[in-house]
Protein backbone atom coordinates (compact mmCIF):
# COMPACT_ATOMS: atom_id res chain seq x y z
CA UNK A 1 0.00 0.00 0.00
CA UNK A 2 2.48 2.47 0.44
CA UNK A 3 4.64 1.49 -2.57
CA UNK A 4 0.99 2.02 -4.65
CA UNK A 5 0.74 6.18 -2.66
CA UNK A 6 4.57 6.56 -3.00
CA UNK A 7 3.78 6.08 -6.88
CA UNK A 8 0.34 7.82 -7.34
CA UNK A 9 2.55 10.89 -5.16
CA UNK A 10 4.23 12.16 -8.24
CA UNK A 11 2.25 14.90 -10.31
CA UNK A 12 3.23 13.61 -13.81
CA UNK A 13 2.72 9.62 -12.92
CA UNK A 14 -0.37 10.69 -11.45
CA UNK A 15 -1.38 12.34 -14.90
CA UNK A 16 -0.34 9.26 -16.91
CA UNK A 17 -2.90 7.09 -14.48
CA UNK A 18 -5.66 9.62 -15.36
CA UNK A 19 -4.65 9.17 -18.96
CA UNK A 20 -4.87 5.65 -18.55
CA UNK A 21 -8.03 5.18 -16.96
CA UNK A 22 -9.29 6.32 -20.05
CA UNK A 23 -7.91 3.52 -22.29
CA UNK A 24 -4.72 1.89 -22.40
CA UNK A 25 -2.01 3.84 -24.33
CA UNK A 26 1.57 3.87 -25.92
CA UNK A 27 5.02 5.40 -24.02
CA UNK A 28 4.80 7.48 -27.17
CA UNK A 29 0.54 8.68 -26.89
CA UNK A 30 1.77 9.27 -22.98
CA UNK A 31 4.51 11.47 -23.45
CA UNK A 32 2.81 13.35 -26.29
CA UNK A 33 -0.18 13.84 -24.13
CA UNK A 34 1.96 14.78 -21.17
CA UNK A 35 4.59 16.68 -22.55
CA UNK A 36 7.34 14.55 -20.75
CA UNK A 37 10.04 13.06 -23.04
CA UNK A 38 9.57 9.19 -23.89
CA UNK A 39 12.55 8.29 -21.57
CA UNK A 40 10.86 10.32 -18.49
CA UNK A 41 7.63 8.48 -19.18
CA UNK A 42 9.07 5.18 -19.71
CA UNK A 43 10.66 5.49 -16.01
CA UNK A 44 7.21 6.63 -14.65
CA UNK A 45 5.46 3.48 -16.45
CA UNK A 46 7.83 1.69 -14.83
CA UNK A 47 7.35 2.94 -11.30
CA UNK A 48 3.91 2.47 -11.88
CA UNK A 49 4.38 -1.24 -13.06
CA UNK A 50 6.40 -1.92 -9.63
CA UNK A 51 3.71 -0.98 -7.89
CA UNK A 52 1.25 -3.04 -9.64
CA UNK A 53 -0.36 0.11 -11.09
CA UNK A 54 0.13 -0.88 -14.63
CA UNK A 55 0.63 -4.07 -16.61
CA UNK A 56 2.66 -3.60 -20.09
CA UNK A 57 1.49 -5.75 -23.56
CA UNK A 58 4.35 -6.14 -25.90
CA UNK A 59 2.73 -6.07 -29.24
CA UNK A 60 4.97 -6.11 -31.70
CA UNK A 61 7.39 -2.99 -31.85
CA UNK A 62 4.99 -1.30 -29.66
CA UNK A 63 4.40 -1.55 -25.55
CA UNK A 64 1.37 -1.01 -25.00
CA UNK A 65 0.22 -0.33 -20.98
CA UNK A 66 -2.78 -0.62 -19.13
CA UNK A 67 -4.32 0.63 -15.78
CA UNK A 68 -4.98 -2.08 -12.71
CA UNK A 69 -8.20 -1.58 -11.10
CA UNK A 70 -7.25 -3.72 -8.42
CA UNK A 71 -4.51 -1.50 -6.31
CA UNK A 72 -7.03 1.19 -6.53
CA UNK A 73 -9.61 -0.80 -5.24
CA UNK A 74 -7.67 -1.30 -1.97
CA UNK A 75 -6.34 1.76 -1.90
CA UNK A 76 -9.94 3.08 -1.85
CA UNK A 77 -10.72 0.33 0.82
CA UNK A 78 -7.83 1.58 2.84
CA UNK A 79 -8.59 5.44 2.63
CA UNK A 80 -12.73 4.80 3.17
CA UNK A 81 -10.93 2.83 6.53
CA UNK A 82 -9.35 6.34 7.32
CA UNK A 83 -12.22 8.24 6.96
CA UNK A 84 -14.69 6.11 9.22
CA UNK A 85 -11.70 5.98 11.49
CA UNK A 86 -11.77 9.85 11.58
CA UNK A 87 -15.43 10.00 11.88
CA UNK A 88 -15.28 7.32 14.79
CA UNK A 89 -13.32 10.21 16.68
CA UNK A 90 -14.81 13.45 15.44
CA UNK A 91 -15.64 14.07 19.17
CA UNK A 92 -11.56 14.04 19.87
CA UNK A 93 -11.28 16.80 16.60
CA UNK A 94 -13.75 19.07 17.89
CA UNK A 95 -12.47 19.46 21.56
CA UNK A 96 -9.25 20.75 20.00
CA UNK A 97 -11.70 23.07 18.29
CA UNK A 98 -13.19 24.03 21.02
CA UNK A 99 -10.31 24.39 23.18
CA UNK A 100 -8.46 26.42 19.92
CA UNK A 101 -11.36 29.11 20.14
CA UNK A 102 -11.67 28.75 23.97
CA UNK A 103 -7.36 30.04 24.16
CA UNK A 104 -8.27 32.57 21.30
CA UNK A 105 -11.28 34.09 23.61
CA UNK A 106 -9.33 34.16 26.51
CA UNK A 107 -6.51 35.92 25.36
CA UNK A 108 -8.56 38.57 24.82
CA UNK A 109 -8.68 38.82 28.63
CA UNK A 110 -5.51 38.38 29.78
CA UNK A 111 -3.86 41.65 29.89
CA UNK A 112 -3.32 42.13 33.38
CA UNK A 113 -2.38 39.96 36.43
CA UNK A 114 -4.94 37.99 38.18
CA UNK A 115 -7.46 38.63 35.14
CA UNK A 116 -9.55 35.39 35.99
CA UNK A 117 -9.85 35.44 39.17
CA UNK A 118 -12.97 34.55 41.32
CA UNK A 119 -14.27 32.71 38.00
CA UNK A 120 -15.71 29.47 39.01
CA UNK A 121 -16.62 26.65 37.37
CA UNK A 122 -19.03 23.45 38.81
CA UNK A 123 -18.78 19.64 37.38
CA UNK A 124 -21.44 17.76 38.40
CA UNK A 125 -21.66 13.70 36.99
CA UNK A 126 -23.36 10.54 38.68
CA UNK A 127 -21.58 7.61 39.37
CA UNK A 128 -23.19 3.95 39.55
CA UNK A 129 -21.07 2.83 42.89
CA UNK A 130 -21.18 3.73 46.48
CA UNK A 131 -19.59 6.79 47.78
CA UNK A 132 -16.87 4.97 49.46
CA UNK A 133 -15.56 3.77 46.07
CA UNK A 134 -15.43 7.22 45.05
CA UNK A 135 -14.02 8.59 47.79
CA UNK A 136 -10.54 5.93 47.68
CA UNK A 137 -10.36 6.95 43.86
CA UNK A 138 -9.55 10.43 44.73
CA UNK A 139 -7.30 9.78 48.15
CA UNK A 140 -5.40 6.69 46.97
CA UNK A 141 -2.36 7.40 44.69
CA UNK A 142 -2.95 4.18 42.60
CA UNK A 143 -6.42 4.68 41.98
CA UNK A 144 -5.71 8.50 41.55
CA UNK A 145 -3.49 7.89 38.79
CA UNK A 146 -5.95 5.94 36.83
CA UNK A 147 -8.18 8.26 35.92
CA UNK A 148 -6.52 11.98 36.64
CA UNK A 149 -5.33 13.55 33.74
CA UNK A 150 -6.14 12.76 29.83
CA UNK A 151 -5.23 9.50 28.74
CA UNK A 152 -2.59 11.49 26.24
CA UNK A 153 -0.68 12.48 29.25
CA UNK A 154 1.81 9.94 31.78
CA UNK A 155 1.64 10.86 35.41
CA UNK A 156 4.62 10.99 37.19
CA UNK A 157 3.51 12.00 40.86
CA UNK A 158 -0.13 12.33 41.81
CA UNK A 159 -1.64 12.31 45.62
CA UNK A 160 -3.74 14.19 47.98
CA UNK A 161 -2.99 12.94 51.34
CA UNK A 162 -6.63 13.05 52.85
CA UNK A 163 -5.66 15.37 56.24
CA UNK A 164 -5.97 18.54 56.78
CA UNK A 165 -2.46 20.53 55.79
CA UNK A 166 -1.83 17.44 53.79
CA UNK A 167 -0.46 17.30 50.38
CA UNK A 168 -1.95 17.56 46.71
CA UNK A 169 0.28 16.97 43.99
CA UNK A 170 -0.44 16.19 40.68
CA UNK A 171 2.78 16.15 38.07
CA UNK A 172 2.87 14.53 33.98
CA UNK A 173 4.30 14.80 31.38
CA UNK A 174 2.76 14.79 27.92
CA UNK A 175 3.65 12.93 25.14
CA UNK A 176 6.21 15.27 23.85
CA UNK A 177 8.22 14.78 27.49
CA UNK A 178 7.38 18.93 28.85
CA UNK A 179 6.51 18.11 32.48
CA UNK A 180 3.59 19.81 33.90
CA UNK A 181 3.07 20.08 37.87
CA UNK A 182 0.60 21.45 40.40
CA UNK A 183 0.84 21.16 44.02
CA UNK A 184 -1.00 22.58 47.00
CA UNK A 185 -2.85 21.64 50.15
CA UNK A 186 -6.02 19.84 51.84
CA UNK A 187 -7.89 21.75 53.60
CA UNK A 188 -10.59 19.79 54.83
CA UNK A 189 -11.36 15.79 54.55
CA UNK A 190 -14.44 14.21 55.78
CA UNK A 191 -14.53 10.68 54.73
CA UNK A 192 -16.12 9.67 52.53
CA UNK A 193 -18.21 12.75 51.61
CA UNK A 194 -16.04 15.68 51.85
CA UNK A 195 -12.66 16.98 50.31
CA UNK A 196 -11.37 20.68 50.21
CA UNK A 197 -8.16 20.97 48.77
CA UNK A 198 -5.81 23.77 46.35
CA UNK A 199 -3.57 23.04 43.38
CA UNK A 200 -1.23 25.37 42.02
CA UNK A 201 -0.62 24.96 38.83
CA UNK A 202 3.52 26.20 38.14
CA UNK A 203 5.44 27.31 35.04
CA UNK A 204 8.35 25.84 34.08
CA UNK A 205 10.46 28.19 36.69
CA UNK A 206 8.34 27.40 39.22
CA UNK A 207 5.86 30.42 39.37
CA UNK A 208 3.03 29.94 39.82
CA UNK A 209 -0.13 30.11 36.91
CA UNK A 210 -3.01 30.04 38.50
CA UNK A 211 -4.50 28.79 41.50
CA UNK A 212 -7.17 25.85 41.63
CA UNK A 213 -9.77 25.68 45.07
CA UNK A 214 -11.45 22.65 45.17
CA UNK A 215 -14.23 21.71 46.57
CA UNK A 216 -15.75 17.96 46.30
CA UNK A 217 -18.78 16.79 47.67
CA UNK A 218 -19.97 13.20 47.47
CA UNK A 219 -23.36 12.02 48.10
CA UNK A 220 -25.41 8.81 48.76
CA UNK A 221 -28.23 8.38 46.11
CA UNK A 222 -30.35 6.07 44.41
CA UNK A 223 -28.13 5.75 41.48
CA UNK A 224 -24.93 5.32 43.35
CA UNK A 225 -23.17 8.58 43.88
CA UNK A 226 -23.93 12.31 43.27
CA UNK A 227 -20.37 13.90 42.10
CA UNK A 228 -20.35 17.77 42.63
CA UNK A 229 -16.88 19.61 42.44
CA UNK A 230 -16.61 23.63 42.55
CA UNK A 231 -13.76 25.21 41.18
CA UNK A 232 -12.40 28.70 42.02
CA UNK A 233 -9.56 30.06 40.35
CA UNK A 234 -7.24 32.56 42.15
CA UNK A 235 -3.46 34.20 41.29
CA UNK A 236 -3.54 33.97 37.61
CA UNK A 237 -0.98 34.66 35.80
CA UNK A 238 -0.86 36.40 32.54
CA UNK A 239 1.09 33.42 31.45
CA UNK A 240 -1.87 31.14 32.56
CA UNK A 241 -4.33 31.38 29.39
CA UNK A 242 -3.82 28.10 28.15
CA UNK A 243 -4.54 25.94 31.54
CA UNK A 244 -7.63 28.41 32.04
CA UNK A 245 -9.00 27.71 28.47
CA UNK A 246 -8.67 23.88 28.97
CA UNK A 247 -10.44 23.66 32.52
CA UNK A 248 -14.04 23.48 31.32
CA UNK A 249 -12.53 20.26 28.61
CA UNK A 250 -9.87 19.06 30.92
CA UNK A 251 -11.95 18.38 33.77
CA UNK A 252 -15.15 17.34 32.08
CA UNK A 253 -12.37 14.34 30.00
CA UNK A 254 -11.00 12.95 33.26
CA UNK A 255 -14.50 12.89 35.09
CA UNK A 256 -16.08 11.11 32.46
CA UNK A 257 -12.45 8.64 33.17
CA UNK A 258 -13.24 8.77 36.61
CA UNK A 259 -17.01 7.21 36.03
CA UNK A 260 -15.12 4.56 33.40
CA UNK A 261 -12.45 3.60 35.96
CA UNK A 262 -15.01 2.96 39.07
CA UNK A 263 -17.82 1.53 36.80
CA UNK A 264 -14.62 -1.08 35.36
CA UNK A 265 -13.74 -1.66 38.80
CA UNK A 266 -16.85 -2.20 40.10
CA UNK A 267 -18.16 -4.83 37.34
CA UNK A 268 -14.98 -6.85 37.98
CA UNK A 269 -15.59 -10.59 39.90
Amino acid sequence: MEQIAAALGDTARWRIVELLAERPRSVGELAESTGLRQPQTTKHLQSLARAGLVTVFPLGQRRVYALESAPLRSLEQRLHGLIETIDAHSDERDVLARYRAAIESESELANRERWADGREFTFERTLPVAPDTVWHHWIEPELLESWWAPSTMTITDCRIEPRSGGDAVLEYLDADGRRYRSQGRVHTALEPEHLVFDLSVLDATGAVSFTGNYDLTLTAAPEGTRLRLELTITDTAVEAVPYIAGIEAGWSQVLDNLINTTTDKEVQP
